[in-house]
């Protein structure tokens, strides 16, 4: 499995957010008001990529208890490119919701739906960043890495 590329991340993103200006102008007056649901589901689960994260790092280093097996590695690492990527998405679609509903903010609907837009922005904005730090503590250690902690490996 390759590294998340931050270009393909960023062109999501773009991609959403234009797709979802572009339908607003066609579906905004038939649009309930926004949810802020999503806001505290995003950061928990960002949340618990980075406590993952420092788990799965310190675990494969061999600091954190038992080992970890390499089938669970894999898991978290799938899971956190799907984040990395499902935050991309959501955080696109935030924004193109927020472009489109800039140019309102004197409606009170517009207004809220701003500021929920752009607090769900920041949340798919961490939320890729903690998958990026699940995804960098999922990498296996070189024997390289292993030498530059100060750990010696026994010469044959």
């Amino acid at each position: 499995m390759k590294p998340t590329k931050i270009r393909n991340l960023a062109l999501t993103a773009l991609v959403s957010a234009l797709v979802a200006w572009l339908l607003l102008h066609l579906v905004y007056a038939s649009f309930p008001q926004l949810p802020w649901t999503s806001v505290p589901a995003l950061l928990l689960l960002a949340l618990a990529e980075v406590v993952s994260g420092r788990n799965v790092r310190s675990r494969l280093h061999g600091s954190g208890g038992t080992r970890i097996p390499p089938i669970a590695v894999a898991r978290m690492a799938a899971l956190a490119k799907a984040s990395s990527l499902a935050g991309a998405l959501i955080g696109g679609l935030a924004a193109g919701f927020l472009a489109y509903v800039l140019a309102s903010l004197d409606k009170p609907a517009y207004r809220s739906d701003a500021f929920v837009s752009g607090v769900t922005l920041v949340s798919a904005m961490v939320l890729v960043l903690a998958a990026l730090y699940l995804e960098q503590g999922c990498r296996v250690p070189t024997r390289r890495d292993d030498d530059d902690d100060g750990d010696q490996a026994p010469s044959a």
